[in-house]
């Protein structure tokens, strides 16, 4: 639960810094959000969220 938080919070911060620095449009973003609740939903959801969690632990297993 942490780590789906923390992504999502860093993806947040992310689009806003896209949208106020690289011209990001607001109405693009929006679609990307909508387009994340869709995936939420669909049968790719448990196979994006294993990808996410196997990805967190290769990025901790790294010594730096």
């Amino acid at each position: 639960m942490v780590l789906s938080v923390s992504v999502v919070l860093l993806l947040a911060i992310i689009v806003v810094m896209l949208v106020r620095k690289q011209g990001l449009k607001t109405i693009h973003a929006i679609v990307c959000v909508l387009l994340g609740f869709y995936l939420a939903s669909s049968s790719v959801a448990p196979t994006i969220d294993e990808l996410s969690t196997n990805l967190a632990g290769v990025i901790e297993d790294i010594d730096p």
